[in-house]
């Protein structure tokens, strides 16, 4: 029997929050060079629509990269974290945004925020798309966050179930068989 999904946010409203976080994140970002660095594989479609919503004066200076860091194996965290593609541009004296797609246990972010921190950024900041309510592991700063959901295991906008679900332009509970 297959996984069932139930819709939770919808495309359109991940679409304005992010144009409201891009807003906000470029007024505040005290550099004209602003480096955005998203984990993959799940926070890339958030950190795009970020960099398509940042204002349009502001978009020449900004950078983005990606790390890739796996801790999940299906539904749950195993643990222990891993980079598997690092990222390519310098940190050192940039202001640095970190852009996860989604902030629970808070261990990845944790590993990720001590991993750049050795490299000197002139700041250092979270934006999530998703926060939630539980609580964490590691608590972790998140300077900007989209939606805060309960304890529910999400899919779609760059979350998937073992490589499924990324796909969706929305997201939805994964409503497993089981």
């Amino acid at each position: 029997m297959e996984p069932k999904t139930i819709s939770l946010i919808a495309h359109g409203a991940i679409e304005t929050r992010a144009a409201e976080m891009a807003h906000q994140m470029a007024e505040e970002c005290p550099s004209e060079r602003p480096l955005l660095v998203g984990l993959l594989n799940g926070a890339a479609p958030f950190l795009m629509a970020l960099v398509r919503h940042w204002p349009a004066a502001m978009q020449a200076a900004l950078e983005y990269d990606f790390i890739d860091v796996k801790s999940y194996v299906g539904t749950q965290s195993s643990g222990r974290v891993e980079v598997v593609k690092d990222a390519r541009i310098d940190l050192a004296g940039r202001d640095v945004i970190v852009v996860e797609d989604i902030v629970d246990t808070g261990r990845t972010l944790h590993y990720v925020l001590a991993l750049f921190q050795k490299r000197r950024p002139r700041s250092l900041r979270v934006c999530s798309l998703l926060k939630k309510r539980v609580e964490r592991c590691y608590e972790v700063p998140v300077d900007y966050c989209g939606f805060e959901i309960d304890d529910l295991f999400v899919v779609g906008y760059g979350l998937d179930f073992n490589g499924a679900y990324r796909s969706l332009n929305h997201i939805a509970v994964l409503k497993l068989p089981y």
